[in-house]
């Protein structure tokens, strides 16, 4: 075998190494556990360049950034309809609309209704951003934006840690690093696209076919706003393809299902049941730990317990990240301390579920999710009851009883 990214196994699924190869034989695809991997199309035009491997984070053990000071804040746009229809503060979509005015592109993420996917997309005004706002907690399909990056033009990038640093390292590679500005945010991991799908499927049943998801609202406030919404194609009332107009988006949706409800994809995801196996040994992204010019994230903990409208947690890491938020006259932002700024965040990797290997092959099966739930998942927590009483206690007391 040649020198390239096909020798990793378990890597992040970035789709970074796509945008890099010279010869265009690298597809990011879905593997059997229903994450994005790289697949090499045809070994023999190989050139063993290994640009593949140069730019790939889960190839390196240190992050693509280093000696970064953090300075932490808490912060929320002044624009009360961006704050509301965005999952915490509004400060991600006020960093890409300031960018995007001075003349930058914005590359985020929306979710394609047709392909049942979130998938990275390069936008050119802040219309067409609007897509970007709001979470989507599944893996995003990177491949197609990132190779249409130009390296003649700036961009604002957003995306996971891992994705992020990757990209670091592309555009340095390239020369044209001061051309960028990079967002990541504190992630909990990416849960496997075989649990989406079943999920999704499962709702289609009882609403028809999908046309709008979204996985947030702060309807019952921030704090209580890990809800699913979906409505189908055949809505009379809105139209679903003009959707992610924020003036729209208050609109109540034909399907909504709480976690605290007992939702099952939250069940899954917060659980931390079947993210990508990367996720789980491999995450070296925690807390301050980032390739970013900036970090965002929902400003949970005690801090802002009676805050219900929505705050962020920003982390500036560069000069260049400072700057932006020196001119973002857009937003509210308060220094805040560090400790603060990472309260009810995941601050180590979750341990891989002994389940793990079986649950992803019932999820393939494309049975009932309520069935995969009850037959693997709900006997397997009643056999980890003792363990997690004992974490939640050494949580309220700040100390470490049973490791992870």
């Amino acid at each position: 075998m040649k020198n390239n990214i096909g020798k990793l196994k378990d890597c992040y699924g970035c789709g970074v190494c796509t945008a890099v190869c010279p010869v265009k034989i690298i597809n990011l695809k879905e593997n059997a556990g229903g994450f994005y991997s790289p697949q090499i199309s045809n070994e023999e035009k190989c050139i063993n360049c290994e640009l593949c491997l140069k730019v790939c984070a889960f190839n390196h053990k240190e992050l693509s950034l280093q000696n970064a000071i953090p300075k932490s804040y808490a912060g929320y746009s002044k624009n009360d309809i961006i704050r509301q229809r965005c999952s915490s503060g509004g400060v991600g979509f006020e960093i890409a609309r300031f960018l995007i005015e001075k003349g930058y592109k914005a590359c985020g993420v929306r979710y394609d209704i047709s392909n049942e996917r979130a998938e990275h997309f390069i936008a050119s005004s802040v219309e067409e951003y609007t897509p970007s706002i709001g979470s989507k907690y599944i893996q995003s399909f990177s491949q197609t934006a990132f190779s249409e990056i130009s390296r003649k033009e700036k961009y604002f990038v957003s995306g996971t840690p891992c994705q992020i640093d990757s990209f670091r390292r592309y555009i340095r590679h390239l020369k044209i690093e001061d051309n960028f500005i990079l967002l990541d945010f504190f992630c909990h991991g990416v849960p496997s696209m075989l649990l989406w799908r079943d999920y999704l499927h499962n709702v289609e049943k009882e609403i028809g076919k999908a046309g709008f998801v979204s996985w947030r609202n702060k309807t019952n406030g921030w704090h209580d706003s890990w809800n699913m919404n979906v409505d189908p194609v055949e809505s009379n009332d809105i139209d679903w393809h003009n959707s992610y107009n924020i003036n729209i988006l208050g609109k109540k949706h034909f399907y909504q299902s709480r976690w605290k409800g007992g939702d099952l994809f939250y069940k899954f995801f917060l659980s931390n049941y079947c993210l990508n196996k990367c996720c789980y040994k491999s995450c070296k992204y925690k807390c301050f730990l980032s390739s970013a010019d900036i970090r965002i994230g929902d400003l949970w903990g005690k801090t802002f317990k009676d805050e219900n409208l929505g705050t962020n947690a920003v982390i500036v890491f560069t000069e260049n990240g400072a700057k932006i938020l020196e001119q973002l006259n857009q937003c509210n932002l308060s220094p805040i301390a560090t400790n603060t700024c990472v309260e009810g965040q995941m601050k180590k990797c979750p341990s891989l579920p002994l389940i793990y290997r079986h649950l992803l092959k019932a999820l393939g099966k494309d049975e009932p999710l309520q069935k995969t739930f009850n037959h693997i998942v709900k006997p397997y927590r009643l056999l980890t009851i003792p363990k997690r009483i004992m974490n939640l206690i050494s949580y309220k007391l700040g100390i470490k009883l049973i490791s992870h």
